[in-house]
């Protein structure tokens, strides 16, 4: 059982251990990309774009600016910096009864960085495949 799923989380994105995606995600963990419009359902694909989004977001730029918790959702405002183009947003995170993500979200803003991350997020896809 995780104790604190979010203090993981952080030390995860913190780490850039991609591996520990495994013991922090639900088997019937349902992920939902700001790009891809129908929600991507289970570990393996939940575990591919998180991954992912490890290698495109968290740069030296990228930081948590706050969070709000109750019960067992959190939501995480971020902000990074990916070839010159602020972006902001949030990650919206849900978790069961042994600390496990249920449910994981991100929207993220301007729409120029929407498009930028399609692009690198497609590319970083590939790569990791």
């Amino acid at each position: 059982m995780i104790e604190n799923t979010i203090a993981e989380w952080h030390k995860l994105i913190e780490t850039k251990d991609a591996a520990g995606l495994d013991n922090i995600l639900a088997d019937n963990v349902v992920f939902h990309s700001p790009i891809v419009h129908t929600p991507q359902e289970g570990k393996p694909i939940t575990t591919l774009y998180l991954t992912a989004a490890l290698y495109v977001f968290n740069n030296d730029s990228f930081k948590y600016l706050r969070e709000v918790i109750s019960n067992n959702n959190a939501v995480l405002e971020f902000s990074t910096v990916i070839d010159g183009i602020t972006i902001n947003g949030v990650d919206m995170i849900t978790w069961g009864a042994d600390g496990r993500i249920t449910e994981f979200k991100v929207m993220v803003r301007p729409l120029k960085a929407i498009n930028l991350i399609h692009r690198m997020m497609g590319e970083m896809l590939q790569k990791i495949k």
